[in-house]
């Protein structure tokens, strides 16, 4: 499959939706399962790319599919989170309340 299909099309289509076009940034990997498209936007447009639970990207990686399918494909997309994303801190939360627990 010609890589700067899939990256072009995803790029275009998440770059139309967002604030932040310019901190849209794609990567490609192949391995036995297929193509994975790993996206990273700014943690300001995860909402907008995510869409209410979920439609949005399910849409987005419903399109890839189809895109990958005429070029005998399987594309998968992995939407990262951007730092200072809703997630950021997580860990080290859990990380204090097991120390917390411990200390009891």
């Amino acid at each position: 499959m010609d890589s700067s299909k899939d990256i072009n099309f995803l790029e275009f289509l998440v770059k139309s939706i967002v604030d932040h076009p310019e901190d849209v940034k794609v990567e490609r990997k192949i391995d036995e399962m297929g193509v994975l498209l790993n996206l990273k936007v700014h943690k300001d447009d995860m909402g907008q790319v995510v869409g209410r639970k979920g439609a949005t990207a399910k849409a987005i990686r419903s399109l890839l599919r189809i895109v990958g399918l005429k070029n005998n494909a399987r594309v998968n997309l992995k939407i990262l989170e951007p730092e200072g994303g809703s997630q950021e801190g997580y860990s080290s939360r859990v990380d204090q309340a097991m120390e917390d627990l411990k200390s009891l």
